[in-house]
């Protein structure tokens, strides 16, 4: 009798723990799927963010030779994309509304 009750006993603590392993397993794969995701979502934003720059760098230079050499390049750089997001914004809210 006693030895029943005792494997009884250590079949349910390691039902349990086999049942916490499993959830762990599971858990960690759906947050390596999740974080797998966010990464190249993110990723994929900023390989987007310094294609634009790269462009707008281009551009600026043929536009206006010797331009990189001022000291406030980086800055004329930085508001010509802010701009160009502001308006990219606007439109997608524009028509959304419609």
């Amino acid at each position: 009798m006693f030895n029943l009750k005792f494997f009884k006993s250590l079949k349910q603590a390691l039902d349990s723990r086999a049942n916490l392993l499993t959830f762990s397993e599971s858990q960690k794969k759906a947050n390596e799927d999740y974080i797998t995701s966010l990464s190249s979502t993110e990723l994929k934003i900023k390989a987007d963010e310094q294609r634009l720059e790269a462009m707008v760098r281009q551009q600026l230079k043929e536009e206006f030779p010797n331009i990189e050499k001022s000291s406030s390049y980086d800055l004329l750089v930085d508001a010509v994309i802010h701009n160009y997001k502001s308006k990219q914004l606007q439109a997608t809210d524009d028509a959304e509304i419609k």
